[in-house]
């Protein structure tokens, strides 16, 4: 199984989310259903950048990793690798 470290982009919000998940397809839904929490309030989340990893650990530290940077710069640099 692969877990994949995502960002998200909202338009609407002009905001990133970094996220991870063995099932990107099924997650990026649930983003989209207009719930409670960050994504939960606009359904036009886009997938801007994926990193597959053969570990759940590995993959959970690159995300800690991308949202310690807490820099919109830092991801839109990120996204331009």
């Amino acid at each position: 199984m692969l877990f994949i470290v995502y960002i998200l982009y909202s338009p609407i919000k002009d905001k990133y989310y970094i996220g991870f998940s063995s099932n990107l397809a099924e997650r990026i839904i649930r983003h989209n259903q207009k719930s409670k929490g960050f994504t939960g309030n606009v359904n036009d989340w886009k997938i801007v950048f994926t990193q597959e990893f053969a570990t759940k650990t590995e993959a959970l530290a690159r995300e800690k990793q991308i949202k310690s940077w807490k820099s919109k710069e830092k991801i839109i640099n990120l996204l331009d690798e």
